[in-house]
């Protein structure tokens, strides 16, 4: 039976593997073998098949956002294992699945992103401030912009267009931009923290 819980499931998969615009409803009804009318049953149009794929999409990562969180023994821990989820995405995720939604669907990425109530920035504000009780961060530091400016440093790490992998490799843009930028943040404590935990930021894919 093909459930609206399969039709987005399996269309996520084909935006995610080869971007939106190719993927046409043509396309996903082949995948699921069925016709239109199953789909156009669930949903008006493509875009709101996108929507409903972006707000699955979006509690994914979030999810898996919050396993790392709560596994990792203190703040610094938890930012080195994100990173490397972050970068393991830019991998499994085509390009033009992100800018194809921008350029053809103007806005939706943003609403499905404050519909989860820009879970991303929450997190690296809970960690600032899981930091700053531990005595590894500083106490006076403005964990707003902080977490605004690590979620710009943390996009770079997957910019291939910004920084083309054949010239920086990850590792090279990790530890040209976040960990000193993180260290700056430190305390004492902190900074002896992060030079022991330093092994975290290194990208092993």
């Amino acid at each position: 039976m093909i459930t609206k819980e399969l039709i987005i499931q399996t269309a996520t998969q084909l935006f995610v593997e080869n971007g939106v615009k190719t993927v046409t409803v043509d396309k996903i009804v082949k995948q699921l073998r069925t016709s239109k009318r199953t789909v156009y049953n669930h949903f008006e149009n493509k875009t709101e098949l996108l929507r409903a794929c972006l707000a699955v999409y979006h509690l994914k990562v979030k999810t898996e956002n919050e396993t790392i969180i709560n596994a990792a023994p203190n703040a610094i821990a938890a930012l080195g294992s994100m990173q490397h989820e972050i970068v393991k995405r830019t991998y499994q995720v085509n390009p033009n699945f992100f800018s194809d939604i921008i350029h053809y669907h103007p806005g939706l990425l943003e609403d499905s992103y404050r519909n989860t109530k820009n879970f991303a920035h929450q997190q690296i504000l809970d960690i600032a401030q899981w930091g700053i009780e531990d005595g590894i961060f500083q106490e006076d530091m403005d964990i707003e912009v902080v977490g605004k400016t690590v979620l710009v440093l943390l996009k770079l790490l997957k910019d291939n267009s910004l920084f083309p992998i054949s010239k920086y490799s990850k590792e090279r843009l990790t530890f040209g931009t976040l960990v000193p930028y993180l260290r700056g943040l430190c305390t004492p404590k902190g900074v002896r923290l992060l030079a022991k935990q330093e092994e975290l930021f290194k990208i092993s894919i």
